[in-house]
């Protein structure tokens, strides 16, 4: 009979004191703990014991978290890395994810909150070494509906494994036609919320006045037509997912509106006066350049922000044409085959 061993924990930071504080604590709650004060005692450290899970401080003398997360999952891939940031890192951290880590926290931040993702982590990993995903989950894409094999898809499906168990808000960006709402479900999937429903709407396809009713709900009476109270999408995704597409074509008010409940989870209904309070994980979707938008003042920056915890950018077919034989092959149905001049055209 196979005993199981313990999780092995890495703790990387120069804080000695913050260091000790963490150490002490995961050692009480069963882990195998080692510590480094950088990135090359990390380095020699690993090669003694390979971590489970890694605890990096972005910030460090010599080597900085960054440089020490692709050293680390060059050397072992199975770890699963969690990235500590200050205020002025966040980009980075965002850049972190792109290079394997498992999710990042800014600091200062509740322990408890780093406990719960490291055993997330700890999860994560296990499912995939169970699976056997490591290797073809990336190449594939999983189960995210969407083929390929070149590296900017590589790089799609990467995130959505990783992102998709956060809570964070993600912005995908892409083109028409490139697979936005099919990442979004692939990102709900893999989320802690994925037995509750995804909950969708389109801002392009509404008017601004049924847009509001539809992501807040009305109450009765409050314009012609409003027979009955109605809940809104943000009402029914409570506890849920809202994937809000297009988000670029969202109106001045409702963009000021969208950022409160984004802020503190709370909104009122059209014509109402009660505060409601909900608890929604927030994906978004554009084929707008949102950052223009906000440079020419029709996105508010604030709102920017809020949903752009984490982008995750869709490549158009033109940026992966290597990708175009294998998706042929997955529509074409087995009678048919293509020339070798027609491939070409295409």
């Amino acid at each position: 009979m196979v005993e199981s061993r313990q999780t092995r924990l890495l703790i990387v930071d120069d804080d000695a004191e913050f260091r000790g504080t963490l150490a002490r604590r995961f050692v009480r709650r069963g882990y195998d703990v080692r510590e480094a004060a950088d990135a090359i005692e990390a380095l020699e450290g690993i090669k003694r014991q390979e971590p489970d899970v890694a605890i990096l401080d972005m910030v460090m003398p010599g080597l900085t978290g960054l440089e020490l997360l692709e050293r680390l999952k060059a050397q072992v891939p199975t770890c699963e890395a969690i990235l500590l940031t200050g205020q002025g890192t966040i980009e980075t951290a965002v850049r972190a994810m792109k290079l394997g880590a498992y999710d990042f926290l800014t600091k200062p931040f509740p322990l408890a909150e780093l406990e719960l993702l490291i055993q997330r982590a700890v999860d994560h990993r296990e499912s995939v070494m169970k699976s056997g995903q490591l290797v073809d989950g990336v190449q594939r894409g999983g189960d995210t509906g969407m083929l390929g094999n070149s590296p900017a898809m590589q790089t799609v499906f990467r995130l959505v494994e990783r992102a998709g168990p956060t809570e964070k808000a993600i912005l995908i960006e892409g083109e028409s036609g490139t697979g936005k709402e099919l990442v979004a479900r692939a990102l709900h999937r893999h989320s802690m919320r994925a037995d509750k429903p995804l909950v969708v709407i389109n801002c392009a396809a509404l008017p601004e006045a049924l847009l509001e009713s539809e992501l807040f709900g009305h109450e009765k009476g409050s314009f012609t037509g409003a027979a009955t109270a109605k809940q809104g999408l943000f009402e029914v995704a409570d506890g849920a997912t809202l994937f809000i597409d297009e988000i670029g074509e969202l109106a001045g008010s409702l963009q000021a509106k969208l950022l409160r409940v984004l802020e503190d989870g709370s909104f009122r209904r059209v014509g109402g006066l009660k505060e409601t309070r909900v608890n929604v994980r927030l994906i978004a979707a554009t084929n707008r350049d949102l950052a223009a938008e906000v440079r020419a003042g029709r996105f508010r920056e604030d709102l920017y922000y809020r949903i752009n915890v984490m982008a995750l950018r869709l490549p158009p077919l033109r940026e992966r044409t290597g990708d175009i034989p294998i998706l042929i092959h997955h529509f074409l149905t087995p009678e048919w085959r293509i020339t070798p001049e027609a491939l070409a055209a295409l």
